[in-house]
């Protein structure tokens, strides 16, 4: 390091540099004290983007389950293993993900899952037996494994904003993509059951081509991932207690999203308008009222009660299986407490867990979609058996057992989230530091 002609005249070039990048850093701190949540890089809205279109092929089939059941001549217990396929193989591909993101990087394995999504998705609606339709969910589960672990990791990495902002953007997209999936499902599922499907590959094709254009090249992680990674981290008493929780959770909610379009008795298009109206709550609330229920109740009362409402709605649903306008209001009042649930949970998960966050996301979304998967089969199956109200009650027992699950890490829970907000707290106690000493340098 070069040393300044003299100590007085180093001392005057130091005060000098010093006022002019604090006349530079005081107008930019007084603008922008805080990054605003849509102040974000391409690569964000990229990932983003594909996440909409990613999770509008959850809520896709909805509108068209009663329509495949029909001109396939499949039961609902048949048709509900499109769910089944699609998550099952999400959960155990979710266990490999981190081992491949790693070797290839975060950009190529987004890039390989998008592609899996647009060739199965395509080769579903060309599909003309019921069998190959579960087959190709299959595969498409495979490359939403790849893309879902990826992006929420990428997402958090790279948004302005903080932690917490990167997981509202990555709920939002999820309410958003939950919303108009069942909307473009009615839209295209009164043309044809293949419609939805071909109009997916057609949205994801898209997806791909801003991925390959916005993301740049990401770095690959300097140690190389092990394949038991993530069953490794469900060691960890926090992530293993969050990811039952989530597969307690998920089996209620997909029994609803599986089963529930049944006793509604509506056409493609009305059922798609019934769940777009459920995805919107999903939306608003996952963005908007999960973080101020948050900040004034906390994450697991907020829970707690979430859970509970959700238990509540299944029953509603159960007694009320044969008025379709019943099953109706339950299933879009659903939507809000989903929304709050999914942003919450998500947080919580990556609060409480000591491993990187990619290990994280493939362990929590493992146990989580095995959940989900296991859910609309085996509500077929209940509903078979004995009758309509026994699966919904099943769901509602489900959401019942995952407060006292819950309450078991509610101090790991808690004291995560008080160190999250002591570390917020010290970001936002050293930046207004630095703008007193900016200005009391211009004084």
């Amino acid at each position: 390091m070069t040393r300044a002609p003299s100590v007085e005249a180093g001392t005057e070039s130091a005060r000098g540099a010093e006022t002019a990048r604090g006349a530079e850093a005081a107008p930019a701190a007084r603008r922008t004290p805080k990054p605003s949540l849509l102040d974000q890089p391409k690569a964000v809205w990229a990932v983003a983007f594909a996440c909409v279109i990613s999770f509008m092929g959850i809520g896709l089939v909805d509108p068209i389950l009663p329509a495949i059941s029909h001109g396939l001549q499949a039961s609902p217990a048949q048709v509900s293993l499109l769910f089944t396929s699609y998550l099952v193989v999400t959960a155990i591909a979710m266990l490999g993900v981190g081992w491949l993101s790693s070797r290839i990087g975060s950009k190529w394995t987004l890039i390989t899952g998008l592609a899996l999504i647009v060739v199965f998705a395509g080769l579903a609606g060309l599909s003309s037996s019921i069998n190959g339709i579960i087959g190709f969910r299959g595969g498409w589960g495979l490359g939403n494994a790849m893309f879902i672990a990826t992006s929420l990791a990428v997402i958090v990495a790279s948004a302005r904003g903080g932690f917490s902002g990167a997981i509202i953007l990555y709920e939002a997209a999820l309410g958003i993509g939950m919303a108009t999936g069942p909307l473009l499902g009615g839209l295209l599922g009164g043309i044809s059951w293949r419609g939805p499907f071909l109009g997916v590959s057609v949205l994801m094709g898209i997806a791909l081509v801003a991925t390959l254009l916005f993301i740049p090249k990401l770095p690959r992680p300097a140690v190389k991932t092990d394949l038991s990674a993530p069953l490794k981290a469900l060691s960890h008493r926090g992530l293993l207690t969050m990811g039952i929780v989530a597969l307690l959770y998920n089996w209620g909610f997909f029994t609803m999203l599986g089963y529930a379009p049944y006793p509604m008795h509506l056409e493609a298009m009305q059922l798609g308008l019934v769940f777009t109206g459920w995805g919107l709550l999903v939306a608003v609330f996952a963005v908007f009222l999960a973080p101020m229920l948050q900040r004034r109740f906390g994450t697991a009362a907020t829970l707690y009660a979430n859970l509970l409402v959700l238990a509540v709605l299944m029953l509603v649903i159960a007694l009320g299986v044969d008025t379709p306008g019943i099953v109706m209001a339950a299933v879009v009042l659903s939507g809000a407490c989903i929304g709050v649930n999914n942003t919450l949970t998500t947080q919580a998960v990556m609060l409480v867990s000591p491993v990187d966050r990619a290990v994280a996301s493939s362990a929590y979304g493992f146990v989580r979609f095995i959940g989900g998967g296991l859910a609309p089969f085996f509500a077929g199956k209940i509903a078979e058996a004995t009758n309509t109200s026994m699966a919904f009650i099943v769901a509602a027992a489900a959401f019942f057992l995952a407060v006292p699950v819950l309450a078991s890490g509610h101090r790991l829970v808690t004291a995560a989230e008080q160190a999250e907000e002591s570390s917020r707290a010290d970001d936002d106690e050293d930046a207004e530091l630095a703008l007193d000493a900016v200005e009391g340098s211009e004084a």
